[in-house]
C-alpha cells in the first residue's frame, strides 16, 4: 500500500468512518552507508540469502544419514517432582524398530550425567531415580526410524512414585518461603545508586508495593533442536549439531562420555534461528545423541518435533517485581527500590547474569536514586534460559510500567513524565559508568526529538483524541518510548588463510544464526587484505569464503550471543588479515621493483611459490575499558483497538536506533525490524502456559500464536543514525540484533492508552465522574485481556451500553 493511500484511511478513520482491515503493509526505511571503510558499510545481500531461499542450504537435519544410522526421541517427565520407578515401551508391531532404551544408567564408567554446562556447574543430562520438572528428560529412545522413536516415545509408560516427598516448588513465592535460590557472584550482581531513602524523603508523591508480573516466552527458532553424532575411530566421536556454542557442547559430550576432549569434534555450519535458545538448551540433545553413539557404536541422530521442544526447551525467564517509587509533583522520579523474583527453574543456566541484565536496562531513565533485592529462585519448572534480550526486555518494561503508574497518579501526560526522565549525559555516567562513553556518542536525547518530529507525534496525539472522540467501538492510542541498552563485547578467535589462486578461508568462532555473522566478516575481511594496496582488490569480498565451526579446528570459539559476537569476530579476522598484509608487504615490494605494479593473483602465486605462510590466526580480547558500550533507540507506536473483540491492530511504528557506522545498513536494517517484531509477539500475542504441574501446554502453534502478516504495523518506518562516534567499536559500529526488540513495548504502552479511552467512555456512560482507577495491562496484551479491560466483557454491559 502506498504512503498516500494509507494516509487517505487515516484521514477517513479520523473522522469516524469504518473501514476493512487489510494485510497490506507499507514500509520506509532510511540508512546511510559509507565508503569509508570499503566494502564494509555496504548494503550488500547477506551471504547464503540465495540458497537459503532456495532450499539448497544445508542445516543439521539435511545432512544424509550415514549407513547404520539411529535415530531418538525423548522421553520427558509430566511430573514436577517424583520417584522415576521405571519406563515401560509399549510392545506393537509399530515399535519393532526400537533398538535401545538409553538413560542416565547407560553413561560410561568415567563419564558423568551432565547434559550442559552452566555458569555455576553443569546440568543434568537425564533425570536419575528423581525427576525434578515436568519436561525433564528421563531417557532417549533409539530406534530404525525417526516415526519408529516418536511412537515408542509418546507411548511409553513412566512409573512415579511421590510417596514422602516435600511438594514441588512452583511459583517464587514458594521458592522464598523455602529458601530455593541459586547463588549470584558478585561480579554478576549489579550496583545500587543514590541514597533511596533520602530520595523518598525529597518526594512529594509515592506509590508503595505495586507489583508487576511477567510470562515466559518460546524462542521459536524456524529449526527446532538437532544433532547427528557419528562414532569415529579410536574411541572418537564427530558430532553435528544446531547449537550457538560448539565449544560448550564440546565439553560436556567429553565429559559424559568420559574420553579426552580431543577425542571429541563439534560442527556446526549454520543454525536455522537461535535467540538464545540454542545455547545451552542445545547441548544435552547433542550430548544424548552422542551417548547413544558412543554405546551403541552407531550413527544416532535426533530432530525434535515443536510439542517436544516446547515442552524441554524452557524459555524466557517469568519474573514477579513489587516496587516502592517516589517522585515529584511535575513527573521527576526522585527514588526507586524494587524487589525481583525470577523464575529460573531447575537449573541454573544462564540465570545469574539476569539481575545484571534487568537493572542494566531498567536504567534507562534517571531514578535519582535506585536500589534493589533480586533473588534468583530455584523451581521445578523447566530451566529456563537465554532469550533474545534476556533480562533486558524484562527491564525496559518494568521501567516503563512505573513511568506509566506515576503519570496516571499525577494526571499528566505519560509522554511529558517520559521526557522529564530522561537522562543528561551527567545522569547517565552515574548510573552507567565507563559503559556511557564520551558525552558525544550519547544520542538518545537528540534522537527522542527528532523522532518527535519526523514521526508528527503531537499532531497525531490530537487527531487520536478526535478520533476517539467520534469512534464508540473503536479507541486508538500512540506512545512514545526510548531504550538504552548495554552490550559486552566477549574475546573472540578468528583465522585466515590464503589459496594459491587468491581465495580466502575464513573461519571465526561466531556462529552463523542468520543475522548476517558471515557477511561482515567477509566484507570486513576484503577491506583487511586490500590494505596491501596492489591491483586486484577491488571485488575481494567475492574471493572470500565463511566455513563451519570446527572445534578441533579452532579453538575457544565462546558463545554467539549477545548481539557483539559479528563485531568480536570481525575485529578477530582483521587482526588475522593485519598480520597476513605485513608478510606480503615485503614481498610486494621487491616484485614492485622487479615488475612494476603488482595485481592480487600474481602476489599471492608468488608468496606461496616463495613459501611465505599464508595463513594467519588471532584471538582478540577486548580492552576492559572498552568492553562494555551502550545502545541508543526511540520508537513511537500508534495502534487502534476493538473494544467489542479486543482485537489490537498496529496502524504505524516509528523508529529511529543508533546503528554507529553500520558494517551492513542492509544486514542491521533486517535485525532491527525482525528484532522489533519478535517483540511485539513477547508483549502482545504470545502465551507460553503451563499446567498445575508445570507442564508446558501451550505446545504447538494451534494454541502459541506467534507474529505473523496480520499482526505485523501496517505502517513500519525505520531510520538507521548513522552516529559514527565510536573510535573503540570495531570500525565505529555498534550491536543491532538484540536492543531494538525492547522498543516494540511503544505497542504494547499504546494498546494501554487505547484501553484507558474505552475505560474512559464506560466511566461516561456509567456517570462516573473523575478519572479511570488505574490497571494493569498483562504481558502478553492478548484479546481477551484487552477485550475485559475495556470494560465489555459480558453481554449485559453491551447491551447496556447501546442504550447510550
Amino acid at each position: 500500500m502506498c504512503t498516500y493511500v494509507w494516509w487517505m484511511m487515516k484521514q477517513e478513520n479520523s473522522i469516524g468512518q469504518l473501514t476493512n482491515s487489510t494485510s497490506l503493509s507499507s514500509a520506509k526505511q532510511e540508512v546511510t552507508s559509507s565508503r569509508e571503510y570499503y566494502p564494509v558499510g555496504e548494503p550488500m545481500l547477506k551471504s547464503g540469502a540465495t540458497i537459503q531461499a532456495s532450499g539448497e542450504a544445508q542445516y543439521v537435519d539435511d545432512i544424509p544419514s550415514p549407513p547404520n544410522c539411529l535415530h531418538g526421541s525423548f522421553i520427558y517427565s509430566t511430573k514436577p517432582l517424583a520417584r522415576v520407578k521405571g519406563v515401560d515401551l509399549i510392545s506393537n508391531n509399530q515399535l519393532s524398530g526400537v533398538a535401545a532404551l538409553i538413560s542416565y544408567k547407560d553413561i560410561p564408567e568415567r563419564g558423568e550425567n551432565v547434559g550442559s554446562v552452566a555458569m555455576l556447574g553443569f546440568e543434568p543430562l537425564f533425570a536419575d531415580d528423581l525427576t525434578r520438572c515436568a519436561g525433564e528428560p528421563i531417557a532417549l529412545v533409539v530406534a530404525e526410524k525417526q516415526k519408529s522413536a516418536d511412537l515408542a516415545a509418546n507411548s511409553a509408560l513412566v512409573k512415579y512414585d511421590t510417596e514422602n516427598l516435600d511438594p514441588p516448588i512452583l511459583t517464587v513465592e514458594e521458592a522464598v518461603e523455602r529458601s530455593s535460590f541459586f547463588e549470584v557472584p558478585a561480579f554478576l550482581y549489579p550496583k545500587q545508586v543514590g541514597d533511596f531513602s533520602k530520595g523518598m524523603a525529597e518526594a512529594d508523591y509515592t506509590i508503595l508495593s505495586a507489583e508487576i508480573k511477567l510470562r515466559s516466552q518460546y524462542h521459536f527458532y524456524m529449526e527446532t533442536q538437532t544433532a547427528l553424532a557419528v562414532p569415529d575411530e579410536d574411541n572418537c566421536i564427530v558430532v553435528h549439531t544446531s547449537t550457538q556454542c560448539p565449544e560448550y557442547a564440546h565439553r560436556t559430550i567429553a565429559k559424559c562420555l568420559g574420553i579426552p576432549e580431543h577425542n571429541v569434534r563439534v560442527i556446526t555450519r549454520r543454525v536455522g534461528g537461535g535467540f538464545g535458545g540454542k545455547a545451552m538448551r542445545a547441548i544435552p540433545v547433542a550430548t544424548a545423541c552422542a551417548l547413544a553413539a558412543h554405546k551403541l557404536r552407531r550413527p544416532v541422530r535426533t530432530y525434535l518435533n515443536r510439542k517436544t521442544d516446547m515442552i524441554m526447551i524452557g524459555g524466557r525467564h517469568p519474573m514477579k517485581i513489587t516496587y516502592d517509587v517516589g517522585f515529584k509533583s511535575n513527573g521527576k522520579v526522585t527514588a526507586l527500590h524494587l524487589d525481583i523474583l525470577i523464575n529460573a527453574g531447575l537449573s541454573a543456566d544462564f540465570s545469574p547474569t539476569m539481575p545484571l541484565t534487568i537493572i542494566s536496562t531498567l536504567k534507562k531513565y534517571n531514578w535519582g536514586a535506585l536500589s534493589f533485592d533480586v533473588k534468583v529462585c530455584k523451581t521445578n519448572h523447566s530451566s529456563k534460559s537465554a532469550m533474545r534480550g534476556p533480562g533486558e526486555v524484562q527491564g525496559s518494561y518494568i521501567a516503563e510500567a512505573i513511568i506509566e503508574e506515576i503519570a496516571s497518579v499525577l494526571l499528566m501526560e505519560v509522554d511529558s513524565v517520559r521526557n522529564i526522565n530522561l537522562h543528561t549525559f551527567e545522569s547517565l555516567d552515574v548510573f552507567y559508568g565507563k559503559a556511557a562513553g564520551e558525552e558525544v556518542e550519547y544520542t538518545l536525547t537528540d534522537m527522542w526529538n527528532k523522532l518527535g518530529v519526523s514521526s508528527c507525534f503531537v499532531q497525531r496525539k490530537e487527531m487520536i483524541e478526535q478520533f476517539n472522540q467520534v469512534n464508540r467501538w473503536r479507541k486508538r492510542g500512540i506512545s512514545r518510548v526510548p531504550i538504552v541498552y548495554e552490550v559486552v563485547v566477549r574475546p573472540t578467535p578468528g583465522k585466515v588463510s590464503i589459496l594459491w589462486d587468491g581465495t580466502i578461508v575464513v573461519e571465526v568462532g561466531g556462529i552463523e544464526l542468520g543475522q548476517g555473522l558471515w557477511t561482515k566478516v567477509r566484507q570486513i575481511t576484503a577491506y583487511a587484505l586490500s590494505s596491501i594496496g596492489c591491483n586486484g582488490t577491488e571485488n575481494l569480498v567475492e574471493k572470500v569464503r565463511v566455513i563451519q565451526s570446527d572445534t578441533l579446528s579452532l579453538v575457544q570459539g565462546g558463545l554467539t550471543a549477545g548481539s557483539t559476537t559479528s563485531e568480536s569476530s570481525c575485529e578477530a579476522v582483521r587482526l588475522c588479515c593485519n598480520i597476513l598484509v605485513e608478510r606480503l608487504t615485503l614481498l610486494k615490494s621487491k616484485l614492485q621493483e622487479q615488475m612494476g605494479p603488482v595485481n592480487w593473483d600474481v602476489l599471492i602465486l608468488q608468496a606461496h611459490s616463495q613459501s611465505v605462510n599464508m595463513a594467519a590466526s588471532s584471538y582478540f580480547v577486548p580492552q576492559s575499558d572498552f568492553m562494555r558500550y551502550l545502545n541508543y533507540g526511540t520508537a513511537v507506536s500508534e495502534v487502534e483497538v476493538n473494544i467489542l473483540t479486543g482485537e489490537t491492530k498496529i496502524l504505524q511504528s516509528d523508529i529511529i536506533y543508533d546503528s554507529g557506522q553500520s558494517m551492513n545498513p542492509a544486514v542491521d536494517l533486517g535485525q532491527i525490524e525482525g528484532s522489533f517484531v519478535q517483540g511485539i509477539g513477547f508483549f502482545m500475542l504470545e502465551e507460553f502456559l503451563t499446567n498445575a504441574d508445570g507442564l508446558t501446554i501451550t505446545d504447538s502453534t494451534w494454541t502459541y500464536k506467534i507474529p505473523t502478516i496480520d499482526t505485523i504495523p501496517m505502517q513500519l518506518n525505520v531510520e538507521m543514525l548513522n552516529s559514527g562516534h565510536h573510535k573503540q567499536r570495531v570500525l565505529s559500529s555498534k550491536a543491532s540484533g538484540e536492543p531494538p526488540l525492547l522498543l516494540a513495548v511503544s505497542v504494547h504502552c499504546a494498546t494501554k492508552a487505547a484501553i484507558k479511552e474505552a475505560r474512559k467512555q464506560l466511566n461516561t456512560w456509567s456517570g462516573v465522574d473523575g478519572p479511570d482507577s488505574a490497571f494493569q495491562l498483562d504481558v502478553p496484551a492478548i484479546m481477551p485481556v484487552v477485550k475485559s479491560l475495556c470494560g465489555l466483557d459480558n453481554v449485559e454491559r453491551y447491551l447496556e451500553s447501546l442504550l447510550h
